[in-house]
């Protein structure tokens, strides 16, 4: 339980010592970046579609993604307790055959 706590406490710290000390700051994405990139190398470039919707705001635009990655760490969380449920009842099942086989 301790343990737990430190690792929850140390999460907590680098998660906010960022936002703390780097101050005034806009922390933008890899889109901006890479159309930020592309428009140097190719100045006439025109992209293929646009966004259907726009969100709002920067504001929005990070609860959408932070909500998005929260559902993926669900999944992702929820599928590797699914396998090791099952490798535990298989462990358990051979076990068991092994046990009857011996008697």
């Amino acid at each position: 339980m301790k343990k737990s706590l430190l690792l929850l406490f140390l999460v907590v710290i680098l998660a906010t010592l960022p936002l703390i000390t780097q101050q005034g700051t806009e922390f933008g994405g890899a889109d901006g970046e890479a159309e930020e990139a592309i428009t140097k190398i190719h100045p006439e470039y025109k992209p293929w579609f646009n966004s259907i919707w726009e969100p709002p705001g920067a504001e929005t635009e990070s609860l959408l993604f932070a909500l998005q990655a929260a559902i993926g760490a669900g999944f992702i969380g929820y599928f590797i307790g699914v396998m090791r449920q099952r490798n535990n009842q298989t462990k358990q099942e051979l076990a068991e055959k092994s046990k009857h086989v011996t008697h």
